[in-house]
């Protein structure tokens, strides 16, 4: 009897699999986003990535950190403090050094750039002090500066802070080149 009852369940489950759906494969881009920054989270506070790809102002940032293959690593949980130029930053760059970077044989050029703008540890804008430096991702130093109040980071000022989920994220209005 219990063999009968065996097969029959297993009759029943393998119909249920087979009950007419057929199987898809996941596209290119569902894989692309299948690492933790495809992590769909309409309630908690959005990573450093996230925040970005928010800000209508942050869409040139988006694209060259896409181009230098760092969403991952900057979706992940950190933590980080991330100096975000906005595409007003990105324009100031002499004609054509964006489109440049981007291409695919500048890459690791660009990757040098971005992380240049990382640091692996979050801190908010008021930690920072006059004449501070500190360490950046690419392995180069900034230097912090106070000054009317506002806070400055290798003559950039920073002009807002979002706190991201993994870190935190400082607007900047230049383009941080390392020396």
């Amino acid at each position: 009897m219990k063999s009968v009852l065996y097969v029959l369940f297993f009759v029943v489950l393998m119909a249920s699999c087979t009950s007419g759906e057929t199987a898809t494969t996941a596209s290119t881009d569902e894989v692309a986003l299948s690492g933790q920054e495809g992590v769909k989270d309409d309630e908690s506070q959005k990573d450093v990535v996230k925040v970005a790809i928010a800000s209508p102002d942050h869409t040139t940032l988006v694209t060259a950190v896409t181009a230098a293959d760092l969403v991952t690593s900057l979706s992940n949980a950190g933590p980080f403090t991330v100096f975000a130029p906005t595409n007003a930053a990105f324009e100031k760059l002499p004609k054509g050094t964006v489109e440049d970077l981007l291409k695919p044989e500048n890459k690791s050029k660009l990757e040098t750039i971005l992380q240049h703008h990382v640091m692996t540890s979050a801190l908010a804008a008021d930690f920072f002090q006059d004449g501070q430096s500190m360490g950046m991702v690419d392995g180069s130093n900034v230097t912090f500066t106070i000054k009317d109040g506002a806070t400055y980071v290798d003559g950039n000022k920073i002009l807002g802070s979002v706190k991201a989920s993994n870190g935190w994220v400082h607007v900047i209005d230049t383009v941080i080149l390392p020396k």
